[in-house]
This record gives C-alpha cells, sequence and structure tokens, in this order.
C-alpha cells in the first residue's frame, strides 16, 4: 500500500499537493480507483481512494480514518547537539522517528562542530521516515537553539542530562516511568563542558548515564530513545 503525509487533511475529500501528486500519478502509476493510506502527523490513518487524476493535481476521497493511530504512552524531547557530519544527525532523525520521538531539538553548545542545520532538509528526512515506518505522528523539529537559552524554556517535563563527565549518574531507565514527559540533553562528540553540565544542574537537569561505554553523539540520543520508549512499553 502507497502511503502519502497529508498534514492538512480537514475532510473527507482530499488534493494531493503537486510533488505529491506527481509522485503519485508518474512515479507509482496509481489511478482512479487505485486505494492509498495518508497518515496526518497528528495521529490520524486514513484509507482513501482516488477519484480522479490530471497532470498536477490527484483528489482523493477517504473511505476510512482512524485516531490516536500508534499513539504512545509518553512524550518524548531529545535536544541533541548537531554533529559535524550532518549525514549522522539525519541518520539519527530517521531511526528515532522509526522507534518514537515527539521533539527534537538541534542544541549550540560550547564544544559544537557544527553549529547551522538545514532546517527544512532535517524536516523531509523526518516526513520520510514516518512516512516509511507508517507512524501517524509527525515528531516535531525545534528551530535550533543555543544550550543556554534552551535552559531558560520553561517545562513540565522530566529533565535528564547524559554526560561522560565522573560523578553521580542514574541509569536513564531507572528515572523513567510510563505517561509522563521527558527532555533528554545529548551533548557533542567532545561531550558538555563543565560549566555547561552545572547550569544544567542549577535548572534541575538530572544527571544519567547510558552505559559503560563512550558512545557518539548520535548513538547516545539514539539509545536515549530506545531506552525511553522500552521501558514506557
Amino acid at each position: 500500500m502507497h502511503i502519502f503525509y497529508t498534514p492538512d487533511i480537514a475532510s473527507a475529500h482530499y488534493t494531493l499537493n503537486e510533488e505529491e501528486s506527481k509522485h503519485c500519478s508518474k512515479v507509482l502509476r496509481l489511478d482512479v480507483g487505485d486505494v492509498v493510506q495518508l497518515i496526518d502527523g497528528r495521529g490520524g490513518f486514513y484509507e482513501a481512494e482516488i477519484s480522479s487524476v490530471s497532470k498536477k493535481h490527484v483528489d482523493l476521497k477517504v473511505i476510512s480514518s482512524q485516531q490516536d493511530y500508534g499513539k504512545r504512552n509518553h512524550h518524548l524531547h531529545i535536544a541533541v547537539a548537531p554533529t559535524k557530519n550532518i549525514d549522522r544527525l539525519e541518520w539519527f532523525l530517521e531511526k528515532a522517528t522509526e522507534i518514537g520521538i515527539d521533539e527534537i531539538t538541534p542544541l549550540i553548545c560550547d564544544r559544537s562542530e557544527r553549529r547551522v542545520v538545514k532546517e527544512e532538509r532535517l524536516d523531509k528526512v523526518i516526513t520520510s521516515a514516518v512516512k516509511q515506518s507508517l507512524t501517524a505522528y509527525h515528531p516535531r523539529l525545534n528551530p535550533t537553539m543555543a544550550l543556554a537559552d534552551f535552559l531558560n524554556k520553561e517545562t513540565s517535563a522530566n529533565k535528564l542530562i547524559a554526560h561522560c563527565m565522573d560523578g553521580d549518574k542514574t541509569y536513564a531507565r531507572d528515572l523513567v516511568q510510563p505517561h509522563q514527559s521527558y527532555v533528554v540533553l545529548i551533548g557533542p562528540e567532545g561531550d558538555f563542558t563543565a560549566a555547561e553540565l552545572e547550569l544544567a544542574l542549577q535548572n534541575g537537569y538530572k544527571p544519567v548515564t547510558l552505559g559503560q561505554t563512550r558512545l557518539r553523539t548520535e548513538t547516545a540520543a539514539l539509545y536515549a530513545c530506545f531506552e525511553l520508549n522500552y521501558v514506557n512499553r
């Protein structure tokens, strides 16, 4: 079954945008009467029948719908320093979307090797992963933020920071409970600085460990994503 991302669907009739219409009719060679699947990124999952096809527009009629499709019992936000090799960050976004994540914030730290990201490109990576994994919820990609600004944001979520420095740390899985919200900070390849860690602790973040080995940034972020989803099954 072919899947299309339709974030603005609001009725039983929908027209694919020009790009998706061309993909539907020219690449996939679908025609009137064929049935496709739609996801709106807000938990809506639909089956729809193609009612008309033109050069630039494909019209659909919804024949069934389901809300809260695949809804998870928690909210997960990972703020992660972009990697120098952007492909590694894109890999994390793809895999985290497949596993389950609600928000991602690119985080600029003192030791960040990359300070600029193309958010439109990253959002397309997420959308592609949403369609591939048949996920009805589209993770939110927030604007890139400096760590200090992010720490000043008000949040009711449980706040965790993963780091490699010495000191008392708890395994992330031991702090996680179902039906709650979590935000996890993952630093750059050189880790957070001592001053950044202290600032995070002052703002209520709890230090956690992700295991005994030193992980790459994108691996640590994905490990945290898996860990919190596994505990919340």
